[in-house]
């Protein structure tokens, strides 16, 4: 089956097996750029058809997009087959999981989170940033010591580091949905100061990421601040809340120290 495929159809595969889904769209635009769009829409169809016959990947059956949208508009997952092709060339074999369950709210959650993935990518395109890292859960999970010896799982939705001008950049990324109660976020934000008082990133990496908590609207937004409000004074400077639409843009802007991206 390698043998059948081609750079860039393993380079598919490996986006697949990171994001766990994705849309055709954001398929094309992370594999499929070039400045004739339309030749380059044609090739996208024609190999996501291609792998999906030889079932190294999965076209779900819902749609995004309306009914014009073709196969940009599919979801896709890489099959139990692809990640076997995968782990042919890998050190270490990854266990295949099924990505996202059938529920609509946590495929769109996913999707958000690839959506920021793309974007950074075609930002580094343009020349705005270089991404060194980028990893979505589990990947991204940091493992800490907790009272009495045991062990807790920080569980962010992604890690990323930018290089920006001549700065390097780290966070932890929240995609909130507005679905989860403030509650639960007030458990959320508790879990990272906890771990931010352990050390352990500190410790590996010489710095602790920012975490950006990316909401939908200004009324979450909002919400979500005065959540942040409620920590400790020398913990609010560990989160930033933003809208999720501007997330991409505040992310690869040069740093500054009035608040902004850092």
């Amino acid at each position: 089956m390698a043998e059948r495929l081609g750079d860039r159809d393993v380079a598919v595969l490996a986006s697949l097996r990171e994001f766990r889904l994705m849309t055709g769209n954001q398929l094309l635009r992370l594999h499929f750029r070039g400045s004739q769009q339309a030749t380059q829409a044609r090739k996208a169809r024609a190999a996501f058809s291609r792998l999906t016959e030889l079932r190294v990947i999965v076209r779900l059956e819902r749609h995004v997009g309306g009914v014009r949208a073709g196969s940009q508009g599919y979801l896709y997952e890489l099959s139990g087959l692809g990640q076997a092709v995968l782990d042919l060339d890998a050190a270490e074999p990854r266990r295949h999981r099924r990505p996202t369950g059938t529920t609509i709210p946590h495929q769109s959650h996913v999707l958000a989170i690839t959506e920021l993935a793309v974007c950074l990518d075609e930002a580094a395109e343009a020349g705005r940033c270089v991404v060194d890292e980028f990893r979505a859960e589990p990947g991204c999970w940091r493992r800490f010591g907790g009272l009495g010896g045991g062990h807790r799982i920080l569980k962010p939705d992604a890690f990323v580091r930018l290089g920006v001008g001549e700065y390097e950049m780290s966070a932890f990324i929240e995609q909130d949905m507005a679905t989860e109660s403030l509650p639960t976020i007030g458990r959320k934000l508790a879990v990272y100061l906890d771990y931010w008082r352990s050390g352990v990133e500190q410790q590996l990496y010489d710095v602790f990421p920012r975490v950006w908590w990316l909401v939908p609207h200004a009324k979450r937004l909002a919400a979500i601040t005065e959540a942040i409000q409620q920590l400790p004074y020398e913990a609010h400077e560990l989160f930033t809340v933003v809208l999720t639409e501007h997330a991409p843009d505040l992310l690869t802007r040069i740093p500054t120290l009035e608040g902004g991206a850092l």
